[in-house]
């Protein structure tokens, strides 16, 4: 159990266990520049997660999420974004990379978190915990899945690759989030 433990701090990982997570704030996770980040610094807050990529079809819609989130980002909204190279190979850049890509190409402003694994073996606990015990739960279909959360932590809908961020059922559904 000391070597899982000790891997998983070297690979950055929190070492929470996702099935014992009350909600998204049990988890600690690696900003894109590898500092420690508890999401419980986001309590109070309606959350945005979204696994992304450089290289995908999706890509563009990093354009769509800092819109919706410069739209309600003073009303207590935040996009967590979490890039990951599970689906071929379309996020091969590290993380400076990738921060530079993000803001260069679509001024992203919201946070960026270092590189993970969204499925398989090497599933990032966070990403464990939305896929299995979230009660929205399912395997990562491709990049740019979304899961939306209240200001308790809580999943309260997800979204696939193809509902773009500023998909009228996706903006009513943050903006009934906001105003509960």
């Amino acid at each position: 159990m000391k070597l899982l433990i000790i891997g998983l701090l070297i690979l950055g990982v929190e070492a929470s266990n996702p099935a014992r997570a009350q909600s998204v704030y049990d988890f600690t996770v690696k900003t894109i520049d590898g500092q420690d980040k508890s999401l419980t610094d986001y309590k109070g807050q309606v959350l945005l997660i979204v696994n992304t990529a450089s290289r995908c079809g999706f890509t563009p819609q990093y354009a769509g999420l800092e819109k919706l989130y410069e739209r309600y980002k003073t009303k207590g909204f935040v996009i967590l974004a979490f890039p990951a190279n599970d689906f071929m190979g379309q996020e091969p850049g590290d993380n400076s990379t990738i921060k530079k890509f993000c803001e260069l190409k679509y001024k992203v402003s919201f946070p960026l978190f270092s590189k993970i694994s969204v499925r398989g073996s090497r599933m990032a606990p966070l990403y464990r915990y939305l896929t299995t015990a979230s009660g929205f739960n399912g395997n990562i279909t491709w990049n740019f899945n979304k899961f939306l959360v209240d200001r308790q932590g809580r999943v309260i809908a997800r979204f696939g690759s193809r509902t773009a961020p500023l998909d009228p059922s996706l903006e009513q559904d943050v903006f009934k989030a906001l105003v509960q």
